[in-house]
């Protein structure tokens, strides 16, 4: 049994995807009583951006979901922009009569009457039927300031020992703290980033999470996620910047020189994610969505029902380095539940002329690999191939960067910055470089060098497209291992029953 969706032309077979409309940022994503929930910011009247409603879905296992009804609509305090949710375990809000209960943290959008300036007021919502319900508190809205314009996107989560919530709120080009002991009387207490990190646009939907440190739970630190809206200045667009540092409660100190910046995602489509609360992971990493689209040509990609899809979840780790402590993503384990039988190789030479992978030809599917980088001067893949498209993963070993290139992709005539090719410098560890791929209908992501380095971006192909081709330039490589697997849809019933 395939459900009607996943016939249409780019719609994505691994990915979420609103069944219909316009999505764009995650929000208010929680896990309660073995579910996972992912809201999000929804045009249920069309497929560009408009009037903001939260849509809903629900997983079991982060990779099928069940579409739900619109949670939260626009009312008299204007649209629904992003925001959290968290799990209330002792009801400090009082609205569960001292049971747990979810509790939505969200923006209220609309105009000052005098003026008709934006105006951007936190607000709540709670639900006392695990999360398929909700009620608009009726105190809204809990949180203002009258004089900055872009204050929204609130983040929320328990800070055990200061038994109060935390909020991180983007606050024009900053971000703003606030703690709470019930989650409606709310005290600011401290600004970061008036002089840190990329300003290259307006600053939105931060996070901050407490993270062990090569997986030692003796030593953490903290990172604040904050995605940078488009600047028609910047060929990337939106994006995704992190600070690694300690947190007291009410204090972030970055730990890094104020002018460093380090992106989360060097593709082009990873924006305003976060990570979802109340997951208690035994190894206590975080797990993380983000929106996979750009503002610069978000309202134009060459969809009909639909518009945008979430990248995959992902799993986020701290690692030490020799830049220092980065974050790590890694696709989530759940996704191998839709791989088909593979193909391995091991040992195999790569050069001119020469392609493993001929004869193949899939739509979805997932590869890793091992290479050793011999004397070539490039390496990589062709993908989602054709005589007229395709779009190359390669690493070019004399400028040591790994890029992607979806210059020739597919449609791409709707924004002159989609057709591109972008990357990032990064090192090999002798010699060997290490690739987790994963290649759907219309998109693809690299996760390079055990998750260290990572690469968003959407594709458009021809569904005809679907050759692939292992090369290698001014040289030869080594294939140490490679393994690809077609993955089943989530549509069909066989990914379904698992």
């Amino acid at each position: 049994m395939i459900d009607h969706t996943s016939r249409e032309k780019y719609r994505a077979q691994f990915h979420f995807t609103p069944p219909e409309k316009w999505m764009n940022d995650p929000n208010g994503m929680v896990y309660f009583e073995g579910e996972y929930h992912l809201f999000y910011q929804h045009h249920p009247e069309g497929t560009t951006w408009g009037p903001m409603h939260w849509g809903h879905a629900i997983s079991t296992d982060l990779v099928h979901w069940e579409h739900r009804p619109i949670a939260l609509e626009p009312d008299e305090n204007g649209q629904i922009f992003s925001g959290s949710a968290v799990v209330d375990w002792e009801d400090t809000s009082g609205f569960f009569g001292g049971k747990p209960g979810l509790v939505a943290i969200f923006t209220h959008a609309d105009a000052y009457p005098e003026t008709g300036r934006p105006r951007q007021r936190q607000s709540l919502a709670y639900s006392q039927d695990k999360g398929r319900t909700w009620t608009v508190y009726g105190g809204n809205p809990v949180l203002s300031n009258e004089q900055i314009t872009d204050f929204r996107d609130p983040k929320v989560f328990w800070y055990a020992s200061k038994k109060e919530w935390v909020m991180v709120l983007a606050a024009g080009d900053r971000v703003h703290f606030y703690t709470s002991p019930n989650l409606i009387e709310w005290t600011f207490q401290s600004e970061f980033g008036a002089v840190e990190g990329s300003h290259d646009g307006v600053w939105e939907c931060p996070d901050l999470i407490e993270l062990p440190v090569d997986g030692s739970v003796d030593q953490t630190q903290w990172v604040l996620i904050v995605s940078i809206g488009d600047d028609p200045q910047f060929a990337e667009g939106s994006r995704t910047q992190y600070f690694i540092g300690s947190f007291d409660g009410s204090v972030f100190i970055n730990e890094a020189s104020p002018d460093t910046v380090i992106w989360l995602d060097h593709g082009r489509d990873n924006y305003a994610g976060v990570t979802w609360s109340d997951v208690q992971a035994t190894d206590n990493s975080k797990l993380f969505i983000g929106w996979m689209s750009n503002w610069k040509y978000a309202n134009l990609t060459p969809t009909i029902s639909w518009r945008s899809a979430m990248t995959l979840p992902r799993t986020l780790h701290l690692k030490t380095g020799t830049a220092g402590v980065r974050l790590v993503q890694e696709p989530i384990s759940e996704l191998r539940m839709l791989r088909m039988e593979g193909l391995s190789w091991n040992d195999a030479t790569i050069c001119s002329g020469q392609n493993l992978l001929s004869g193949l030809d899939y739509e979805y599917y997932e590869i890793e690999c091992e290479i050793d980088l011999g004397d070539a001067e490039e390496v990589g893949f062709k993908l989602r191939k054709s005589s007229h498209e395709v779009t190359i993963v390669g690493y070019n070993t004399i400028s040591q960067t790994l890029f992607v290139d979806r210059t020739h992709s597919g449609e791409s005539g709707f924004h002159e910055a989609f057709p591109c090719k972008h990357g990032v410098q990064m090192d090999t560890k002798n010699g060997h470089l290490k690739l987790h791929v994963f290649v759907d209908h219309s998109s693809i992501e690299v996760f390079a060098m055990d998750g260290e380095i990572v690469i968003t971006d959407q594709i458009f192909p021809d569904p005809s497209s679907t050759g692939m081709e292992m090369y290698a330039k001014g040289g030869e490589a080594k294939v140490v291992s490679l393994s690809l697997h077609p993955l089943k849809s989530i549509y069909s019933l066989a990914a379904i029953s698992g």
